[in-house]
């Protein structure tokens, strides 16, 4: 997290697997939100397909892009979990962010473009008008479901929150876990969609014009865009190995920094190599009256006090030199 915790851990710790905070809380949360979304989708197709409504039926189809999304997200966490291997020596943490982005544009072809081209449709060629009891009713029972999977997500995000001693809107921006972030931030897109669509539906029975239906139904392909451009710009930068916040190296570097024999720690650099997982490299400058064992040593210390401290420190790497880090070999280019 950008903010310093309590402890000497920090929120990168077990975010990503093993233990009731990690790895198994998320792929609950994961499971629960797809076997809810998946009968969402089913109850709104057929409450769409009875009322005739566009909101309705882009429901339908952000449901079954959440459902789509939900099993994504469930390899996501299972591939990411594989342990490393001699052609993956860092592991498979990474794989993670991989299937979170397919994730992320199932929502944006399959939601957003249906909803887009749903609502263009209606307000264009208008619609006939059918009974909208029963997609009122398919819209309070998605809403109580829905609302049921986005609390266990709110639920984790606070409890994650409270242990790394941060808000849960600073967690969510900050957290390497995208997983719980991606079911919290489409849960939260499901409830604001089924309140767009019980309002075009409603706007259009009153004033009997079919075009607010085909504006929410716009409105809810809005709302998909945004989560998941959203989504897929952490996932990429994670991808890609996005560094820790700056508070956070600073804690690394003065771990390093502290031990006997060394006088600064000149260039540190810190990757995530998946959910809850962190590479440390750095550049060291020990005494000029340090000896080749003493170097060693201070190595070993460096590495133990740095995964024993911050549970997320998964490899760490010294050059015992004190370079600026900016040295660049000279390519010559073929005449």
């Amino acid at each position: 997290m950008s903010e310093p915790v309590p402890t000497r851990d920090h929120a990168l710790a077990t975010e990503g697997s093993g233990g009731e905070s990690g790895g198994g809380e998320s792929t609950a949360t994961v499971v629960v939100a797809g076997l809810a979304n998946l009968g969402i989708a089913v109850a709104k197709l057929v409450g769409g397909l009875i009322s005739h409504s566009s909101a309705m039926l882009s429901e339908a189809a952000h449901s079954v892009a959440d459902t789509i999304t939900e099993v994504l997200l469930f390899i996501a966490l299972k591939r990411g979990d594989k342990a490393p291997d001699a052609r993956h020596p860092v592991g498979y943490g990474r794989e993670t962010y991989f299937w979170a982005l397919l994730a992320c544009l199932a929502t944006f072809t399959l939601g957003a473009g249906f909803s887009f081209y749903q609502g263009v449709e209606t307000i264009r060629e208008g619609e006939e008008q059918g009974s909208p009891t029963i997609a009122y009713v398919v819209l309070a029972l998605s809403f109580v479901l829905e609302g049921a999977s986005w609390l266990k997500a709110v639920r984790q995000v606070r409890s994650s929150a409270r242990k790394w001693g941060t808000t849960p809107r600073r967690y969510l921006a900050e957290t390497t876990d995208t997983t719980v972030k991606a079911v919290t931030f489409e849960d939260s897109a499901a409830l604001v969609g089924l309140v767009l669509a019980a309002l075009g539906l409603f706007l259009e029975q009153v004033t009997g014009d079919p075009v607010w239906d085909g504006i929410a139904a716009i409105l809810i392909g809005v709302l998909l865009l945004v989560v998941a451009g959203s989504l897929a710009r952490t996932n990429v930068s994670l991808l890609i190995g996005q560094s820790i916040a700056p508070r956070l190296q600073d804690e690394l570097r003065a771990e390093i920094a502290g031990l006997p024999q060394v006088d600064d720690v000149p260039v540190l650099l810190t990757t995530v190599i998946g959910p809850g997982q962190l590479a440390v490299m750095a550049k060291v400058d020990f005494a000029d009256t340090a000896t080749v064992a003493d170097i060693e040593r201070a190595s070993d210390e460096a590495e133990r006090r740095l995964v024993a401290r911050h549970e997320g420190v998964r490899y760490v790497f010294l050059d015992p030199t004190p370079g600026d880090g900016r040295a660049r070999a000279e390519v010559r280019r073929p005449e």
